[in-house]
């Protein structure tokens, strides 16, 4: 099909749940950013204080609280479980870097630590 040969009104309709998306994304992105600056503090004092970069409980205890909220929200706790997931290991490479004194943990590329953080540490 052609895109000239669709309705007026569902172009319209598709350019304006198009936008919606675009700005949820950058909040999503935005969110994420604040929340690495966050677990970049958190690293930073877990360094200072010799505590390890992980904390199992703590992330058992993430995973079920957001798998609930997922579920509230009508979103596959499964899903939210590997983003979280996804999350968490990066939280734990950017303390682990930061434990070692290789730099502020921020990882190549993302500058103040933007990318991760749903699962603090």
């Amino acid at each position: 099909m052609n895109t000239r040969d669709i309705d007026e009104n569902v172009t319209a309709e598709l350019a304006r749940l198009r936008d919606s998306i675009d700005n949820i994304d950058a909040a999503v992105v935005h969110m994420l950013a604040e929340r690495f600056k966050c677990t970049q503090q958190v690293g930073h004092l877990k360094a200072r204080h010799q505590l390890p970069p992980a904390d199992p409980g703590r992330e058992a205890s993430q995973i079920a609280r957001l798998r609930q909220l997922a579920e509230n929200a009508k979103l596959d706790p499964a899903f939210a479980e590997k983003l979280l997931n996804f999350i968490i290991a990066e939280v734990i490479r950017h303390h682990e870097t930061i434990a070692a004194g290789d730099g502020d943990g921020d990882g190549e590329g993302q500058g103040d630590g933007a990318g991760a953080g749903v699962g603090e540490r």
